[in-house]
C-alpha cells in the first residue's frame, strides 16, 4: 500500500521560490570582485536568477548540459547557481585553485557548453581557451564598464541577462535528475566528477540545517567563506535561502582583516571555512587585540581542526566551534561535532577533546569502520579501521563511470558502502575521529601513527604557523615520523622546543625522529596540506636514526 501524499520533487529550484515567497527582502551582502560592497535580496536574485534561465534558453542551452562558474562568492554567482539549475542544466563548479591544464581538462571532460567567470580569473581563461574544446560562450561576471580588453569574444553578465523576461518556467522535472557537478581534486590520477541529483542536494542541504548542524534561521547572518566552488560551500548556498538568513558573501578577499571587517559590520552570527582561513582570522585578531562581536558558532571542515583552533575560539573568543568532516562524494558533509548531552555535563577538558573528534553521523550518513579484510571493527574510540559510509547524498558512482568497481559503474564496495579512503576511529557514543588517510598512514614496525594527530598539537607550539607530518622510510621500522614546520614570519623555533612541547601529548613511539624547516608548507586546491608534494621533495631525506640504525 502507498502513501497518499502530493507528489512535489526535490528539486532545488523550490529553495528559491521558497525565500521569495517568504524572505524577498532578506539582505544578500557581497563584497564585489570590483571592490564595493553591494547589497540585494533574495527577491530580486530570484528575478535575477530567472533572467539568467532565460538567457540560457537564448544561447541553446537545454536540460542537462553542463553549465561551468569558475567563480567566487557572490550574489550573482548566486544567480548563475539557480538560474541555471532551475531549468534542469547542471551546474559545473570549477576550483580556480587547481592547475590551468588540470581546469581545462575537466572543462573538457564534463563537456561544459557555457563559461561564467569572475574578473579575477579573466588570465586563466585567456591561457586556457585555446584547450576548451566544448565551451562556446564566455561570460564574465561583471558589467560593461569592468569588462576587460581579451582576444575572446567575452560578454559582461549585465548585458548577458539584460532584457530577458523576469518569468521563465522553472522544475517541472524528476527530483532524480542531475544538478550539480564538482571534481575531486585530483591528487593521485585524473580528478573524478562527483554528479549531484536534485533530491540528493535537497536531502543533504536540509540534514545539514539541522539544530545538532548548522541550525540557522531567519535570524542568523550568516557569511560563508568556504567557496561555492567547494561542494556547494558546504551546502550553505542552499541551506541560507532555504530558512532565510541573511547571507553574506565574502568575494575574493578572504585575509583575516577582511573577513572580520564583514563579520563586524554586517553582524554576521555564523560562519564556516577551511582551518587555513581561520589562523589567518586569529592571527589577525590578536595582531589587532580585537574580538568578534556577533559571532556565535563557527564550522570548521576540509581538515582536521587543530586543539589550539578550538581552544582560541571557545575559550578566548568565546564561539562555538562545529567541527565538521565529510567530502565531495558526500554533498559533503558526513559528520559533525554537536555535544552530546553526557559530553556537555563533562568537564572542559573532556569537551575540547571531543571537539576534536570529527563528530557523529549526520542523519542520512551511515558509518563504519573495517579492516582490510572488510570485517567491523568494534566502537570503542581505539580500534582503527577504514571508513566507510553511505546515504543518499552518497555518490554511487563519479560522471562518466570513472573509478568504477564494478559492472554497474559504480564506485562502492560489495556491500553498498563507498570507501572514503580515510583511516578513522568510532567511540561508543558514535564520535568519529580521522586518524589519516589511508595513504597518509605512518606504518612504522608493524603499527600504526596518525600524521594528523602530531600535526594539530604541533600547530600548538610557539612561533608555528603550520605543521605536517610525513612517513620516511626507515629501514628498521619501515617509517618513522619527520615533523616538517612552517614558522611564523620572524619566528625562529627549534628542533629540540618542538619535540619538548610534544612530549607527554603523544605516545613516545609516535615522536618524530627528526624536525624540518620550510619557508611554506604547500596547500592543495582544497586548502589541505599537500602531502603528495612534502613527500616528492623529502623524497630522498634520510633520517639521523636510520643512519645510525636505531
Amino acid at each position: 500500500m502507498l502513501g497518499l501524499m502530493q507528489d512535489w520533487p526535490l528539486t532545488v529550484d523550490k529553495i528559491l521560490d521558497h525565500a521569495n515567497a517568504c524572505f524577498p527582502h532578506r539582505e544578500v551582502v557581497t563584497r564585489t570582485v570590483e571592490g564595493p560592497i553591494t547589497r540585494s535580496s533574495y527577491g530580486a536574485i530570484w528575478r535575477r536568477a530567472k533572467q539568467v534561465t532565460n538567457a540560457l534558453r537564448a544561447a541553446n542551452i537545454a536540460l542537462g548540459d553542463r553549465v561551468a562558474t569558475l567563480a567566487w562568492n557572490t550574489d550573482r554567482h548566486l544567480e548563475a547557481w539557480y538560474g541555471a539549475m532551475g531549468m534542469g542544466a547542471v551546474l559545473h563548479t570549477v576550483n580556480p585553485r587547481l592547475f590551468p591544464e588540470q581546469i581545462a581538462w575537466i572543462m573538457n571532460h564534463a563537456e561544459d557548453k557555457i563559461l561564467f567567470f569572475d574578473l579575477t580569473f579573466a588570465p586563466i581563461i585567456e591561457k586556457i581557451a585555446p584547450m576548451l574544446s566544448t565551451v562556446k560562450t564566455y561570460v564574465v561576471f561583471t558589467d560593461r564598464a569592468h569588462l576587460p580588453q581579451s582576444s575572446l569574444p567575452l560578454i559582461a553578465y549585465e548585458d548577458f541577462i539584460a532584457g530577458h523576461s523576469a518569468e521563465a518556467q522553472w522544475g517541472g522535472f524528476d527530483e532524480n535528475t542531475a544538478g550539480g557537478l564538482c571534481y575531486t581534486s585530483g591528487t593521485t590520477g585524473d580528478p573524478k566528477g562527483v554528479l549531484y541529483s536534485h533530491r540528493s542536494n535537497m536531502i543533504h542541504a536540509m540534514a545539514a540545517n539541522s539544530a545538532d548542524c548548522f541550525g540557522a534561521g531567519a535570524s542568523d547572518v550568516v557569511l560563508p567563506v568556504v567557496p561555492m566552488f567547494h561542494a556547494n560551500a558546504w551546502a550553505i548556498a542552499f541551506v541560507a535561502p532555504m530558512c532565510g538568513a541573511k547571507l553574506v558573501m565574502p568575494g575574493a578577499k578572504l585575509d583575516g582583516a577582511s573577513v572580520y571587517e564583514l563579520l563586524e559590520s554586517e553582524r554576521v552570527t555564523f560562519t564556516a571555512a577551511v582551518p587555513t582561513v581561520w589562523l589567518m582570522l586569529l592571527n589577525y585578531l590578536r595582531e589587532t587585540n580585537q574580538k568578534p562581536s556577533t559571532l556565535k558558532r563557527v564550522a570548521i571542515g576540509g581538515s582536521a581542526a587543530p586543539e589550539a583552533l578550538i581552544r582560541a575560539f571557545e575559550d578566548d573568543y568565546g564561539v562555538e566551534v562545529i567541527h565538521a568532516w565529510g567530502m565531495t562524494e558526500m554533498s559533503p558533509i558526513g559528520t559533525i561535532g554537536k555535544l552530546l548531552p553526557e559530553t556537555l555535563a563533562a568537564d572542559h577538558e573532556t569537551r575540547i577533546k571531543t571537539k576534536l573528534k570529527q563528530g557523529r553521523a549526520l542523519f542520512t550518513v551511515d558509518l563504519k569502520i573495517v579492516d582490510d579484510e572488510g570485517r567491523e571493527k568494534p566502537h570503542d574510540g581505539k580500534a582503527f579501521g577504514r571508513l566507510l559510509v553511505r546515504g543518499p547524498s552518497v555518490a554511487r558512482a563519479y560522471f562518466k563511470n570513472a573509478g568504477a568497481r564494478n559492472d554497474k559503474g559504480e564506485c562502492l564496495e560489495p556491500d553498498g558502502y563507498f570507501d572514503t579512503g580515510d583511516v578513522a576511529t568510532l567511540d561508543e557514543l558514535g564520535y568519529m575521529q580521522i586518524t589519516d588517510r589511508a595513504k597518509d598512514v605512518i606504518k612504522s614496525g608493524g603499527e600504526w601513527i596518525s600524521s594528523i594527530d602530531i600535526e594539530n598539537i604541533a600547530v600548538g607550539a610557539e612561533g608555528v604557523a603550520n605543521a605536517a607530518v610525513i612517513g620516511v622510510r626507515h629501514p628498521k621500522w619501515d617509517e618513522r615520523p619527520l615533523l616538517i614546520i612552517e614558522p611564523k614570519p620572524g619566528a625562529h623555533p627549534t628542533r629540540e622546543q618542538l619535540l619538548g612541547f610534544l612530549e607527554g601529548k603523544i605516545a613516545k613511539w609516535w615522536m618524530p625522529d627528526e624536525v624540518a624547516f620550510v619557508e611554506k608548507i604547500p596547500l592543495g586546491a582544497t586548502g589541505k596540506i599537500n602531502k603528495l608534494a612534502l613527500r616528492e621533495t623529502f623524497k630522498d631525506y634520510q633520517l639521523p636514526s636510520a643512519a645510525a640504525g636505531e
